[in-house]
């Protein structure tokens, strides 16, 4: 057996079931026992592709997404996609080549040469690791899956020299470690965690207005966090990346913090519990006027100490976020039955009153962009909505609630990298087959990465891609202007999506901006057998 087989033979075991790649001659010993094992091959068009396919497939299984790249243009291709993994916590394993060993930091021209490689990667992966030599293997692998149920996750990245990926690999010494199995991993938070959970218990026990700041680190939480809303009486305030939790519960707050009614709410809290979120510009000041006010009495949870340290809080517990709530909600005294429903009747008003102020807040075009992603969620019951940076997500990030958790993400918060939406829609779909897939791009993102649409053709993927075409990239236009700075560079030209979709095979309806025929083109193109598309044209004249 080979290191590149003994690879494949590890990612088995530990139940990878699929890997994105694009083969090529610095990674051909890594496909040597691919055909054999039981895990399946895509084949994207790009490496931006390939990186945003684990990505999606990642968020959408709650699994790793494992990447395959060749060394040089094939890893600074997936540099974009780890970064955006990077921000939004989402666990990647990109395996890539590099050249031999006598070659590296020398600059002799070699084929996809980079003058080094590993510290590359090192500015955007949580991990980067070079293989030396056959012993390396498996500590570098069991290092990657450790960190990514007990660290904040990320993607982690192993690079294998040309020369080394052919070696030979002990047998004994692989079924020796397989044979001692893969550690089961309980959430579990630290000591210093345990020893703050009384004090954060009579903070919260005390204070009369209870707010919960729900983030990405919470959408595995769902039952624990709602469990605790009630407990407190606290309405919850959803980040992007929380969307889909507590659907239409009368405490759910699906609404940005960077709009003033939710920030009225805030302002009166006199305690606030912040659950698996960064409280990072793009969720909580996206206008970037400073106006979020104080979190008072704020108490952190999260499993990076490092994120930890970033903004001060009164109370941090570190730790994963089902364990410290499920911790708190344990320790937590009981309060007395009428005083208890009276304080839920209030915070249930509150929370009724701010979700009135805030869709009053946005602007009559941004109404109608929510009206049409809750027609598409109303259409098709706990889909997965993937989206893009355009302008029904920037919309629906402001306000929009989704019916399932972990049903709802895009790339327009954090890192925020165009071209996202297509390729990720593909990953989701290969990861929940039995869930509709929607993908949200807009004409500008969806150039980024248009040829992925043939994976999605090649591999039969039943996506919905809805194309918001407005000829440009009109919100960059309105800032431009509001800005008073002369419009340049905001009107690339569209293709003819019309005969993208026939060159690609795919079913095509265009429409207007209506939700009345957005239902209808919906309904025609319902029970296809692979990916459709949806042009919505939002531009004048036709």
């Amino acid at each position: 057996m080979t290191i590149g087989e003994a690879l494949v033979r590890y990612l088995e075991a530990r139940g990878i079931d699929l890997i994105f790649g694009i083969p090529g001659v610095h990674t051909i010993e890594l496909y040597r026992g691919l055909a054999k094992s039981g895990i399946r091959h895509i084949t994207p068009r790009h490496e931006q592709g390939v990186g945003f396919m684990a990505d999606g497939y990642a968020r959408a299984s709650g699994r790793v997404g494992v990447a395959f790249v060749i060394t040089g243009p094939g890893v600074t291709n997936m540099l974009t996609p780890m970064a955006q993994a990077r921000a939004d916590s989402v666990p990647m394993l990109v395996i890539s080549g590099v050249n031999q060993r006598d070659s590296l930091g020398r600059g002799l021209g070699h084929l996809h040469e980079l003058p080094d490689q590993l510290n590359l990667c090192r500015q955007v992966a949580c991990r980067s690791t070079r293989i030396m030599q056959a012993d390396e293997l498996i500590p570098a692998l069991d290092q990657a899956f450790s960190d990514f149920v007990s660290k904040r996750p990320g993607p982690v990245h192993i690079e294998i020299p040309t020369d080394v990926m052919g070696l030979p690999f002990d047998l004994a010494i692989f079924d020796e470690r397989l044979a001692l199995g893969f550690p089961v991993n309980q959430p579990t938070f630290s000591s210093g965690t345990q020893s703050l959970i009384q004090q954060a218990v009579t903070q919260l026990s005390q204070a009369k207005k209870v707010i919960i700041l729900a983030g990405g680190g919470a959408k595995a939480v769902e039952v624990v966090l709602q469990s605790m809303a009630e407990q407190l009486a606290a309405p919850v305030i959803m980040t992007a990346n929380a969307r889909g939790l507590m659907h239409k519960h009368p405490l759910c707050i699906p609404a940005s913090a960077s709009m003033e009614a939710v920030r009225v709410l805030i302002q009166e809290a006199d305690c606030v519990l912040a659950v698996g979120t960064e409280l990072g510009f793009t969720d909580y000041d996206v206008y970037r006027d400073d106006g979020l006010p104080e979190l008072k009495g704020l108490i952190r949870i999260d499993i990076c100490p490092d994120q930890l340290q970033r903004h001060t809080a009164g109370i941090a517990l570190q730790g994963d976020s089902g364990a410290v709530l499920t911790a708190l909600l344990n320790a937590l005294p009981a309060v007395e039955e009428q005083a208890h429903s009276q304080g839920i009747r209030q915070a249930q008003q509150r929370a009724a009153s701010i979700r009135t102020n805030a869709l009053a807040e946005l602007s009559p075009a941004y109404y109608a962009h929510i009206q049409l992603v809750n027609t598409v969620r109303d259409k098709y019951p706990r889909s997965l909505i993937i989206g893009d940076s355009t302008q029904l997500i920037y919309a629906t990030n402001l306000y929009y609630d989704h019916d399932c958790a972990a049903g709802w993400f895009n790339a327009a918060t954090g890192f925020g990298a165009l071209g996202y939406g297509i390729p990720a829609a593909i990953g989701a779909a290969l990861a929940l087959p039995e869930r509709q897939v929607i993908c949200l791009t807009g004409d500008g993102g969806a150039q980024f990465t248009l040829p992925e649409l043939m994976t999605a053709v090649q591999e039969q993927l039943p996506i919905i891609f809805i194309v918001w075409n407005n000829k440009g990239y009109l919100e960059i236009e309105n800032s431009m202007a509001l800005a008073k700075i002369e419009v340049v560079g905001c009107d690339p030209v569209p293709p003819d999506f019309e005969y993208i979709a026939k060159a690609c095979t795919m079913p095509y309806i265009a429409c207007t901006e209506s939700p009345d025929l957005l239902l209808a083109a919906l309904s025609s193109l319902s029970g296809q057998p692979g990916p459709v598309m949806i042009e919505i044209r939002a531009f004048s004249g036709e």
